[in-house]
């Protein structure tokens, strides 16, 4: 089964202007979007669609107040879908749509479906850097930040669930889908890749009670930890409130800054994850702080000297 990874995610939302206002904001782009919603892309054309929660066209919500509706999976071809239909109709009901995608239900109640792709090819690239041993990645006099310089979500990287049981979760995603345990939070779960993705994780899970379950963030990829603090920068300024960084992960190495958002979870730019294939051996650490990140930094407002101590230091 050649899964790529989530192409959508779908949300029933209370509040549809500010969601929208939320995501443009974030850096996605609206396309086909009404005053009842629509679809917010990366560049890559992956995204988050959003309707009012009352909407009928939405999947059934959860039984908690989480605002995720469905996850949608993008894989290679109609031959892998025919694959996850034939071994996943085996025990649960499997709807084939019109389009030739497929929609169930995972061992949690939560609501997926599959499509082949729709995944735009990019071609840009990567954040470069000059370091001393090295050959200078930016020839002479081109610059490495401006104010103005591009930082837009490339593709949707991937999304954390709480749910109330990891081995029931683990063994559905696994067993059944052919994902791969790259990692371990011990008291918290695993992070998991499908088989035709190589980025560290495209899902992770979180132990929760059972009313917590639904999404607890989901992640977009900038072209560098550059990109990841001008946007982060940016939204702070157009009033959004940071949750977490921005920082460094130990686990997948990723750079990461979170935000709070009105979809009822958490939204995140990520930068430079760690890449894996089947000779990886798994690692397992304990969930607490210091595993959790490498580095962390605190934001602030811009700062210049101006002759006195800078803010907040001993006088």
């Amino acid at each position: 089964m050649n899964i790529i990874g989530p192409d959508y995610l779908v949300f029933g939302v209370d509040d549809v202007a500010a969601c929208c206002e939320y995501l443009t904001a974030f850096g996605l782009k609206p396309t086909d979007v009404t005053a009842d919603g629509g679809l917010f892309e990366t560049l890559d054309g992956t995204g988050i669609i959003i309707r009012h929660k009352s909407d009928p066209s939405l999947p059934a919500p959860l039984p908690t107040a989480n605002m995720l509706r469905q996850q949608v999976y993008g894989v290679r071809s109609s031959e892998d879908l025919d694959a996850i239909e034939t071994e996943l109709s085996k025990d649960r009901r499997v709807t084939r749509l019109a389009d030739g995608s497929i929609e169930l239900k995972d061992d949690h109640g939560f609501e997926l479906r599959f499509q082949v792709t729709i995944r735009r090819e990019l071609i840009m690239p990567a954040e470069k850097i000059n370091a001393p041993g090295a050959p200078a990645q930016r020839k002479p006099n081109e610059i490495g930040v401006w104010e103005e310089m591009p930082a837009l979500p490339r593709t949707l990287s991937h999304v954390v669930l709480f749910v109330p049981d990891i081995e029931i979760a683990t063994r559905f995603y696994c067993d059944r889908l052919g994902f791969v345990i790259t990692d371990t939070l011990t008291g918290a779960g695993p992070f998991l890749r499908p088989k035709a993705n190589d980025d560290h994780h495209t899902l992770f899970f979180i132990r929760t009670p059972e009313y917590m379950k639904g999404c607890e963030h989901l992640a977009f990829h900038m072209g560098g930890p550059t990109e990841l603090m001008v946007a982060g920068t940016r939204f702070v300024k157009k009033g959004y409130q940071s949750f977490w960084g921005p920082g460094r992960h130990k686990f997948g190495s990723n750079w990461f800054w979170y935000f709070n958002s009105p979809l009822g979870c958490h939204f995140e730019y990520d930068a430079d994850m760690d890449k894996h294939d089947d000779t990886w051996i798994a690692r397992e650490a304990q969930m607490n702080a210091e595993n959790s990140q490498i580095v962390l930094f605190e934001m602030r407002e811009k700062w210049a000297p101006t002759g006195g101590p800078p803010p907040g230091a001993k006088r």
